[in-house]
């Protein structure tokens, strides 16, 4: 008989692992997932008998031993609430984040009573591909949710079992481990692999794209480029432009100050000249002075006597008179004389 004892041990064995230390051993746990995938369960569990001599008593006087206990109410107690967790949740929930929360689920309910629940049904219609000309219905899935029931405390309501209304006391519960089907592992490993293959396509097509936005993207800066050199030789273009018709401007003042300055050179000189003829008109109107006209008759006189040194006279004269010139000979010199001096009057 084995001795009443403060804490009482109930865990998952193994058949390798000493079962003499522990006061409740058990098989793994089986489970079903709410998603129809089956599974072990290994736990590990430590109870406290209650603190108080009254409730001890009644607890001891009801069992009478230690290991009727343990193997009419701990050990069925705990195989039970591992056993009805594993209906809430899903085998891909499990194993895509959920674990946390099955090994929450495992030891609230150990230590304040199962969750009174409600299961849902959902039936999804699968439709044939809609590449197909007349779309069918290919089959339809069942799948299940299961949710906690809320009283109107908003507290989550609760079923006790035999642990709490004993008053024994949960001190630790842990999951120590989760052994999924085969056949899930195989599935899971075909999903893996079917889910890398569509990252590495994904990777592929998202390498494409950047590849094809490089391409653009380059395609742009040349054109940019391109779009900047030609607008620079426009630039060039439009200078050389503005620079030649400056230049032609420039040309056209200089030519149309040059024609200005020619047309004030000639303005000038026919001035000058009216003034010049203005002038010499004045002189002609008003006369010579009579020092002008006494040098005027002298260097008549002198260019008639350059004359007359000129003339060359016959050799042979027929005198005339007692003087010894020829009457012909007078009579021209007199004639020229009289001219000259007409001449300077």
């Amino acid at each position: 008989m084995t001795p009443w004892q403060k804490f009482i041990d109930v865990k998952v064995v193994d058949e390798t692992e000493p079962k003499s230390e522990i006061e409740g051993p058990m098989r793994p746990i089986p489970v079903r997932f709410i998603d129809q995938v089956t599974a072990t369960v290994k736990v590990s569990t430590r109870f406290q008998l209650p603190a108080d001599e009254q409730s001890f008593l009644e607890l001891a006087v009801e069992f009478r031993s230690l290991q009727n206990l343990v193997q009419t109410t701990l050990v069925p107690t705990v195989r039970e609430v591992v056993s009805n967790t594993g209906y809430m949740f899903a085998a891909q929930d499990y194993i895509s984040g959920s674990a946390s929360d099955f090994r929450v689920a495992v030891d609230d309910q150990l230590k304040l009573g199962t969750y009174s629940v409600e299961k849902i049904e959902f039936r999804d219609t699968v439709l044939t591909s809609i590449e197909t000309e007349a779309r069918e219905i290919k089959e339809i899935r069942t799948r299940y949710e299961v949710k906690k029931r809320i009283g109107a405390d908003g507290k989550t309501q609760r079923v006790p079992h035999d642990i709490n209304e004993n008053k024994i006391l949960v001190a630790q519960v842990i999951v120590d481990d989760v052994v999924l089907e085969e056949a899930f592992k195989e599935r899971l490993e075909a999903q893996r692999d079917e889910s890398a293959k569509r990252q590495l396509e994904q990777q592929k097509i998202k390498t494409a794209k950047d590849a094809q936005a490089r391409i653009i993207a380059e395609g742009e800066r040349d054109k940019a480029a391109e779009r900047v050199e030609q607008e620079k030789e426009q630039v060039k273009a439009l200078i050389a432009i503005e620079t030649l018709l400056k230049q032609e401007s420039t040309n056209k003042q200089l030519a149309e100050i040059a024609l200005q300055t020619e047309k004030l050179k000639a303005d000038a000189e026919r001035v000058k000249a009216d003034a010049e003829s203005y002038k010499n008109a004045k002189l002609v109107s008003a006369g010579l002075t009579p020092q002008e006209k006494a040098t005027f008759k002298k260097e008549t006189a002198i260019g008639v006597a350059a004359e007359f040194a000129k003339i060359t006279f016959p050799k042979t004269m027929i005198m005339a008179d007692q003087k010894g010139g020829s009457p012909l000979e007078s009579l021209i010199g007199a004639s020229m004389a009289k001219q000259l001096l007409d001449q300077g009057d």
